[in-house]
């Protein structure tokens, strides 16, 4: 990820610190029922020390925190995400630092676990992650991670309506390409990791429930993708507009709008 894709995720999340686990990531998994937070914290059950790279604004640390890790820790781009995980009282000993995952300030085999919830995706140059994950676990430490496996119903509406208008916006404008697709295929993650030492990844994929009203919906999508920030007003009214109209018929008796979201959990450990 070059210097300007993450000033770009820094100032989105920096206006938007809850914007990721308040609203695009709050469903169910279905014929589960527990969040995507309570399935990658339930991957390193039992794991002590835990460290989590792109913490957000802390609700994967506080879930964590409730299954009896005592010694927690996080990294971010973005000085509001946090400001979010700080005001979390769960989260008042945990050491939060600003910085990349490229870079961890942590020393050697600090940690039990290293955990990432739909950041690793985002990052460039995961090779150096991979590396440096690797450093700060101990040996036979866990690395789990979850990312982004394609949107469904409402949603897959949202973006075919979305995507030819990212491309309309003026260069100058434009959200910058973020992440190694490779990090999305459990092929790929195994290709990326493996030269750090961690063994074949395991690899399940889940389906979050993100439905409900019309409305709420509508808000799930518009925060979840960061090139919508980039659209103007009239754009996107133009965006709602076509949304609702193409979903209308996907509504149900009750009014609920069927939507949700595709995610894959990866999970590794590092060879001693």
């Amino acid at each position: 990820m070059t210097a300007s894709a993450e000033d770009f995720l820094r100032r989105f999340h920096d206006q938007r610190p809850e914007a990721q686990s308040g609203l695009s990531l709050s469903g169910p998994v279905v014929g589960d029922g527990r969040k995507s937070y309570d399935v990658l914290a339930d991957r390193v059950a039992g794991a002590r020390r835990v460290l989590d790279l792109g913490c957000g604004d802390g609700l994967l640390l506080e879930t964590l925190a409730g299954r009896g890790a005592e010694l927690l820790a996080g990294i971010d781009l973005s000085s509001g995400e946090l400001e979010a995980c700080r005001r979390r009282p769960a989260l008042a000993d945990a050491d939060l630092r600003q910085g990349r995952a490229q870079e961890l300030p942590f020393a050697d085999g600090s940690f039990d676990a290293v955990v990432s919830h739909m950041a690793l995706m985002l990052m460039a140059d995961v090779p150096s992650i991979a590396a440096e994950v690797a450093r700060v676990l101990a040996p036979g430490g866990t690395f789990a991670v979850a990312v982004g496996a394609g949107p469904l119903d409402a949603a897959e509406v949202f973006l075919s309506f979305a995507r030819p208008m990212f491309d309309k916006v003026p260069k100058e404008r434009q959200a910058p390409q973020t992440g190694d697709p490779r990090t999305r295929r459990r092929d790929g993650l195994d290709e990326l990791l493996a030269p750090a030492g961690f063994g074949p990844v395991s690899w399940d994929t889940l389906v979050l429930d993100l439905g409900g009203p019309a409305d709420e919906v509508w808000q799930r999508c518009r925060d979840t993708y960061y090139p919508v920030s980039t659209l103007d007003d009239a754009q996107l009214a133009e965006l709602r507009a076509a949304f609702e109209a193409s979903t209308r018929e996907l509504l149900t008796e009750d009014g609920r709008l069927p939507s949700g979201a595709k995610m894959s959990l990866a999970v590794t450990r590092l060879r001693s």
